[in-house]
């Protein structure tokens, strides 16, 4: 397991889980406010994501549903067409994504190619070539437990619907939660 630090700390390993987000460049506001004394680093983090979610402004390009076309479909490819993981769950919202997965390859292997050519994609429908697209630093948590598991993948596909942007987590386009089959 290899082990780097740039703003925030990254555990880079193979055949363990990893919940993964990665955001829009600018996505957060400037003065966002929140309390930090105190808070771990999971309320942190479900403290940033909550200020995307209620994003009203700002960069919200996956919005388009072009542009999430690309990013889902380049997800989706990271498994099936390039084995660089197995994809237990995603969801492209509007302004950042989550993705829960087991690496088959180290996250630099992969993670950076899949914001270069998305980014390059969505800059080429924009028609804003060579822009800064995605915020350049990603968040990583390695999955501890079954429990753990299970709790990020229903956090990642209710996230649309903590968001207000649908009633059921299945109505929502580009995430996994479309693709289980209802019970019932």
């Amino acid at each position: 397991m290899l082990q780097y630090e740039r703003r925030l700390p990254h555990w880079d390993t193979q055949e363990r889980p990893v919940f993964v987000t990665f955001r829009l460049e600018g996505s957060l506001p400037a003065k966002r406010v929140f309390p930090t004394k105190g808070l771990s680093a999971g309320r942190a983090f479900v403290a940033m994501d909550r200020l995307l979610d209620t994003a009203q402004s700002g960069p919200l390009m996956l919005a388009q549903p072009q542009i999430a076309r690309v990013v889902t479909e380049a997800v989706l490819d990271g498994e099936r067409r390039f084995g660089r993981y197995r994809l237990h769950a995603y969801v492209v919202m509007p302004n950042h994504v989550h993705m829960l997965i087991t690496q088959q390859v180290a996250m630099v292997r992969w993670l950076g190619s899949l914001k270069g050519y998305t980014a390059c994609e969505a800059n080429r429908i924009l028609g804003c070539p060579g822009r800064s697209f995605w915020q350049g630093e990603s968040f990583d948590h390695m999955v501890r437990s079954e429990q753990e598991f299970e709790r990020i993948r229903a956090y990642i596909e209710e996230n649309p619907v903590r968001a207000g942007l649908v009633a059921r987590a299945e109505e929502y386009e580009w995430s996994s939660a479309n693709m289980h089959e209802p019970m019932g």
